[in-house]
């Protein structure tokens, strides 16, 4: 059997098996696209839409890699901000409460600084005008009791990456939609994932889309608009979720990260010496994987699988995305599903996501 088939045969039986109605692989070795193949469908309802590899998805968690922490990167190369900064620094005009006055952007950045993983603001949000909801939730956050000691323990946080957000607008003075558009994917040389304001919904093509989940807050399948309730109350652009794009695109990110390790890309909007420091497990908690807003395998049973090297970089998304980069070896793997279509509780994507990593290293690396 062909190292194709073997592979394509894999993301059919994800689909028989109802792991995702749909979903696009995209592998690349040395940035040479070796494998690129999209199965299933990118909507069910009310009739079934065929995925193709041009599908874009809610890319939601990789948003934290792929967007705010990059865009960090830039403004630490640019000396307007550095990693060792505490919230009292970065935040000068706000009155930071005394437990989080020391908490720095590399804590929030290693998911170690001590605020909780989740609260649904959006609820409460929802009856705030659009222009004043931003300010409250950040209000919000700071008010949230610790739940542990910075450093102490690790909890991944969606809270610690609107705090960053918030720490890029304040030391960059553009918003995070905008920053990210200007100076960081207009610089990459290619076409790069972006944010869908719910301001430009109306502008959405939902047959260029992956469907995500039945909403019951919202009452409406979701397609082109953020599945992420917080970041939706927020307009659909937030530091923790917000993102589409193609595989092709979180290739395009992926290739330029490959290029300045190398020292090949010269136009970049980041040193590599700061890129690099982002790329490597920040250690701030000895149980902690954590990088500065991206993830390393874990040692045993990573969604990784066991042939990535430890100097490897990845993230999940909710949604059912998911790249994974090895540094050493020079191969990304870029998994893109519906698998919350159409609803979140199908988790069977667990299991399937090492298998798959496993038989793509076997075959390609």
């Amino acid at each position: 059997m062909s190292a194709e088939k073997r592979i394509l045969d894999l993301l059919l039986s994800a689909v028989s098996d109802g792991i995702f109605p749909g979903g696009v692989l995209l592998v690349a070795h040395r940035k040479k696209t070796v494998f690129f193949e999209a199965v299933g469908n990118s909507g069910l309802v009310p009739v079934p839409r065929p995925m193709s590899r041009q599908t874009r998805f809610d890319l939601a968690s990789l948003t934290k890699p792929l967007a705010t922490s990059l865009a960090i990167v830039c403004l630490v190369s640019q000396g307007k901000v550095r990693l060792d900064d505490s919230l009292a620094k970065l935040l000068p005009s706000t009155t930071v409460p005394k437990d989080k006055k020391e908490i720095t952007l590399r804590q929030l950045l290693s998911h170690c600084s001590g605020l909780p993983a989740w609260k649904p603001y959006y609820l409460s949000l929802e009856s705030l005008p659009q222009t004043a909801r931003k300010a409250q939730i950040r209000r919000q956050i700071l008010e949230e009791p610790l739940e542990y000691l910075p450093t102490t323990s690790t909890i991944y946080s969606d809270l610690g990456f609107i705090v960053i957000e918030w720490l890029l607008e304040e030391n960059s003075g553009q918003d995070l939609y905008h920053f990210t558009r200007e100076k960081l994917f207009d610089h990459l040389n290619c076409t790069a994932p972006g944010f869908i304001p719910l301001d430009q919904k109306t502008d959405v093509d939902h047959s260029q889309f992956a469907d995500t989940e039945y909403c019951p807050w919202r009452g409406r399948i979701l397609c082109g608009e953020v599945h992420d309730e917080n970041a939706h109350a927020l307009g659909g652009v937030a530091g923790h979720a917000g993102l589409f794009g193609t595989a092709q695109e979180v290739k395009c990110v992926l290739d330029c990260i490959l290029d300045t390790i190398a020292a090949e890309n010269i136009s970049a909007p980041w040193s590599r010496e700061h890129l690099t420091e982002f790329l490597q497990p920040a250690r701030l908690h000895p149980s902690s994987t954590w990088a500065l807003g991206f993830d390393t395998p874990a040692s045993s049973e990573s969604s990784a699988g066991r042939y990535f090297s430890s100097n490897s970089v990845g993230h999940l998304g909710f949604t059912g995305t998911s790249f994974w980069l090895d540094l050493e070896k020079e191969m990304a793997v870029i998994l893109l599903s519906n698998r919350v279509h159409p609803s979140r509780d199908n988790e069977k994507i667990k299991e399937f996501r090492p298998l798959l990593h496993d038989a793509v290293m076997e075959e390609f690396a």
